[in-house]
């Protein structure tokens, strides 16, 4: 079994962090859901990537550090963070062992976070990034952070931004909220532009950068000059290449806008920090509930959201009826 790191924290102090081989034996403080008194709230995080990869996990980590500051000694939280895939159904049931809620931080954790809740009915789990799925344990709920939907945005702002007539998407896991967020990227691209060329690729891994760089260069020999994504340590890939060739990124996650260095021309918000202090909020509040819960931009700029960096008056009256016409339903996107 691959090593993970394992980290307990306290009102945004760590605790404590270690290196295991064995998840099951694995406990990095005091077992906060044996020990901590009945009004505090003990929560395991998994987050399967890095939490300095500037995109998805980083947001989710930002999530859980803005929820400590908010509740102090109130929370306790155990993390644990990169992951192998196969080291992933031991990981969650080291968390739903020792916390009265389990959050995973990405819709690769939602198979096995299905698997371990079944064994584990007195704890909640939470996925960043579910699909609604007719089998959902009745202990789980699926955030969707409804990428499909700001990508249709994000393809639109590329084909307004590119000069080429061709711009490129790169996707980590081929699973079905990565695919249907490639497919609306494109569909956004045509709704502005009916004859723009779109490329897709997708690496097999949200980690690898080596993979996300050749795919990306791919894209640029075929003319693509503006790229989007959805990797996460990838991403430094993709910017090598961008920056080699002198091509531009569509951004997610956080603010990319930046005159001085202008590799990012757009970015989008995905609230995945958002959804993870969401959870523990409703965990403290008593109102969390199981099942499917959507949010994108109708729950407002902290869940999702889009800017042009220097956008012209058209592109961003043009990006905010997009946006308008999305939540009103006038434009019809994929679920996930």
């Amino acid at each position: 079994m691959a090593s993970m790191m394992i980290c307990t924290t306290t009102a945004g102090l760590l605790t404590g962090c270690d290196s295991k081989k064995e998840a099951t034996t694995a406990n990095s403080g005091t077992d906060t859901a044996a020990t901590a008194p009945s009004d505090d709230m003990s929560v395991g995080i998994l987050i399967p990537g890095s939490k300095t990869d500037k995109g998805w996990m980083e947001s989710g980590y930002q999530g859980i550090t803005d929820a400590q500051k908010e509740f102090g000694n109130k929370l306790k939280t155990q993390i644990i963070e990169n992951i192998n895939y196969a080291d992933m159904d031991q990981a969650i049931t080291t968390l739903a062992s020792k916390n009265e809620m389990v959050i995973g931080v990405g819709g690769q954790t939602q198979a096995s976070m299905f698997k371990v809740a079944k064994k584990f009915p007195q704890v909640k789990f939470v996925v960043i990034g579910g699909n609604q799925e007719p089998n959902m344990p009745a202990n789980v709920a699926g955030y969707d952070v409804k990428q499909s939907e700001i990508f249709f945005v994000a393809g639109a702002a590329a084909a307004m931004l590119s000069k080429t007539g061709t711009i490129s998407y790169v996707g980590g896991m081929e699973i079905p909220a990565i695919v249907n967020a490639g497919t609306e990227y494109a569909n956004g691209a045509h709704y502005i532009n009916p004859q723009i060329k779109v490329i897709t690729n997708y690496t097999g891994d949200f980690e690898d950068v080596t993979k996300a760089h050749e795919a990306t260069l791919a894209a640029i020999a075929q003319g693509a000059d503006i790229h989007s994504y959805i990797v996460n340590l990838g991403t430094k890939g993709i910017e090598q290449a961008a920056k080699e060739k002198g091509t531009h990124i569509i951004g997610g996650y956080t603010d990319r806008c930046d005159d001085k260095n202008p590799l990012y021309l757009a970015y989008s918000t995905t609230g995945v920090g958002y959804q993870v202090e969401y959870a523990i909020e409703q965990l403290d509040k008593g109102t969390w509930q199981a099942g499917y819960k959507p949010f994108g931009l109708a729950m407002g700029p902290k869940s999702s959201g889009f800017r042009i960096c220097n956008g012209t008056a058209e592109m961003n009256q043009k990006i905010e009826q997009i946006e308008k016409d999305l939540v009103d339903g006038k434009i019809k996107v994929a679920e996930g």
